[in-house]
């Protein structure tokens, strides 16, 4: 076999062991690549090398070091629970609470994951208060979260960003956040309106009280600083055009010297993991195109749809992977720099679109209890009867989100992309 037929194989590996087991897929690249480069397709390893993404590096550890210096102080914290407050403990008004919060901290910088990771606890306990159903609770959390992930000074953000740079698609940035924002505020929007009618029924008769907030204590010294150099940093970055990761680990720096957040902590906070995953995933994408395997890849995908189909059927596809596998480091890294090539062996689509499907199909899955989001959702449930319903809830809706996903982009993706 040539290189790039083994590089295409190496691929469907990596992809295969990301939905299956729990090996981070980086390191198996990186790995392949090195072997079916230099041993098979001729390479020497500097060329191997040369594919590591050390721009994307230091602008995904440079802003999840940030945000998680601001959360090891209780800053993220703080600022939730105050938003959380202003509620007075309703619960028609709490889910939608979270679904902000969640929406507003993934889009500041750290991403679904850590928004998740950050709300989801509080959310849960708050919500069974409130007598909200914990399914509702759940996907205000991470749909809420996954709305905002892909802001432009997001981490997983600047993954999708970068990955559509390769295939030639800059300078939509505000596009790709909005249309995923857009795409999961309508399914959300959805959920709420059905579950919300549910639960009203359901309070109508059983009169459950409204739920007791617990008391927000005032905010530190180092968390007013951690806010202030937060909100600087979005300042400097959409309104100045900073670069997003020299400015972060600027700012994270700060935080450091002024001995306001505790560096130790914060480094085990950070997704060392997610960011090995992306750029080993994308160490083997770049041997596919050096190698001729890229094309091979989008034949294959191709053969899938029609160019009146091409979006719904990519959405259908990745979100069908991403179920089981990861949205940020295996499938975005994986099919985004294969747009271009995709239409024209299609004969015809729009790449823009295209891009756009891939990122919503991926997406509205997540939340999915095979995905760290769900997951997470359901380990903040302390009940045990409650969390295997609500995994059951879950994984019900992850799976329906396929379809609707490859609807809502055969619909509305090329109408966006034009727009």
């Amino acid at each position: 076999m040539n290189g790039a037929v083994l590089s295409l194989i190496a691929l469907l590996i990596a992809i295969l062991l990301s939905v299956t087991t729990q090996i981070n897929v980086g390191l198996l690249a990186v790995a392949l690549a090195w072997v079916i480069g230099v041993y098979a397709a001729g390479l020497r390893p500097e060329d191997v090398i040369a594919g590591f993404p050390s721009s994307l590096f230091l602008t995904l550890t440079g802003v999840t070091l940030l945000f998680a210096l601001a959360e090891s102080n209780g800053t993220l914290a703080a600022l939730a629970n105050r938003a959380v407050r202003r509620t007075g403990g309703s619960r028609v008004l709490i889910p939608l609470v979270f679904f902000f919060i969640a929406c507003a901290i993934a889009s500041a910088g750290p991403g679904a994951i850590a928004s998740v990771a950050l709300v989801a606890p509080m959310a849960m306990v708050i919500g069974q208060r409130a007598g909200v159903s914990p399914l509702l609770i759940a996907l205000m959390v991470g749909l809420g979260a996954n709305a905002g992930n892909l802001s432009p000074v997001s981490a997983i953000g600047v993954i999708a960003n970068a990955k559509m740079a390769d295939a030639g698609l800059e300078g939509h940035a505000a596009k790709v956040w909005l249309w995923n924002l857009f795409a999961h505020f309508l399914v959300g929007g959805a959920a709420y309106l059905v579950l919300v009618w549910r639960g009203r029924a359901r309070d109508s008769a059983t009169q459950a009280p409204e739920a007791t907030l617990p008391e927000t204590a005032p905010m530190s010294r180092d968390q007013r600083i951690t806010s202030a150099l937060l909100l600087a940093w979005i300042v400097a970055v959409v309104g100045f055009k900073f670069n997003i990761g020299l400015a972060a680990f600027a700012a994270a720096t700060l935080l450091i010297l002024l001995r306001v957040a505790d560096e130790r902590a914060a480094l085990k906070l950070m997704p060392l993991g997610v960011i090995l995953m992306v750029c080993g995933v994308t160490v083997l994408i770049a041997l596919l195109e050096k190698t001729g395997g890229m094309d091979l890849f989008t034949s294959m995908l191709a053969r899938l749809a029609s160019p009146k189909t091409l979006n719904g059927v990519i959405a259908f596809v990745t979100g069908l992977i991403s179920t089981y596998s990861s949205t940020s480091g295996v499938v975005l890294p994986t099919f985004l720099p294969t747009v271009n090539e995709l239409v024209t062996k299609v004969g015809g689509g729009d790449p823009l679109a295209v891009a756009l499907s891939i990122n919503a199909g991926a997406s509205l899955v997540d939340v999915s209890p095979l995905s760290t989001l769900g997951a997470l959702c359901v380990a903040a449930v302390s009940d045990h009867a409650t969390s295997r319903r609500l995994f059951k809830q879950l994984m019900i809706w992850g799976m329906s989100m396929t379809i609707v996903g490859a609807l809502l982009c055969q619909l509305l993706a090329g109408v966006v992309a034009r727009a």
